[in-house]
């Protein structure tokens, strides 16, 4: 797929108003392959951006727990 430059927020959008679409009826069968597809890469998106973000989060943890175990055996 295609590099994007999207925001988690407008991807998750995104697939929120495909979703109402679908639940809708609004999609004609001539477009459905194509939003299921599109859907499959926000999908991946999210959960890239996910993973992501709790990477950065247990990383930022554990840097804190180690400055903090510093901290303590200087006192």
């Amino acid at each position: 797929m295609t590099e994007e430059k999207l925001t988690y927020d407008e991807a998750f959008q995104e697939l929120d108003e495909i979703h109402s679409s679908l639940v809708k009826g609004e999609v004609p069968v001539d477009v459905l392959a194509e939003k299921l597809k599109r859907t499959a890469f926000l999908v991946n998106y999210c959960k890239d951006k996910l993973q992501g973000a709790d990477r950065d989060v247990s990383a930022i943890i554990s840097e804190m727990e180690q400055d903090n175990g510093k901290t303590n055996t200087n006192i």
